[in-house]
């Protein structure tokens, strides 16, 4: 989607990468990740900005990959799935201490208004993958159930039964 440049506010490098991936995703809802040059390209034929920065593909391998140490970028907005794919980060991810608290997803002011629609989906897509996910593992099913067992209330009642009987 080419905009004239009087209408187009600067889009920075991961969020156009971001919406690259994004648009990958909705296009081919059937695949779990894509190939750095398959982003790179759609970053491409996109044409947010023109002539398509360098910086796009830096951003791909590196900076915005959540599992990757930061260097120096420190996005968490792509999860390396295995060597050469990405898909967007979503929450449950593992990533990078380094990372901690860093951009996960464009705030709506950040990239132009068509695009707005992405972070609708995305936020559902996000919710919805992770659903899938907790409900398909056993072990993740597990995520909470214990929690009333510590509660203060049942921690004091099992050290007290344990010390029963101690002189």
């Amino acid at each position: 989607m080419n905009t004239p440049s009087s209408a187009r506010t600067a889009v920075r490098v991961a969020d156009e990468v971001w919406i690259a991936t994004a648009l990958l995703h909705q296009e081919h809802p059937d695949q779990t990740d894509f190939a750095v040059e398959e982003i790179v390209s759609r970053a491409q034929k996109e044409g947010i900005e023109l002539p398509l920065r360098p910086g796009v593909y830096v951003h791909v391998v590196q900076h915005c990959v959540a599992n990757r140490p930061p260097n120096p970028g420190r996005y968490r907005m792509l999860i390396e799935t295995r060597s050469g794919r990405r898909r967007l980060f979503r929450k449950g991810d593992n990533y990078h201490p380094a990372r901690e608290g860093a951009k996960i997803a464009p705030g709506s002011a950040d990239i132009p208004g068509a695009y707005s629609h992405l972070l609708v989906w995305y936020r559902e897509w996000s919710v919805a993958a992770a659903q899938s996910m907790q409900e398909g593992d056993p072990l993740l099913a597990l995520l909470g159930s214990g929690k009333r067992l510590w509660s203060a209330e049942h921690a004091d009642d099992y050290v007290r039964r344990l010390r029963e009987g101690w002189e």
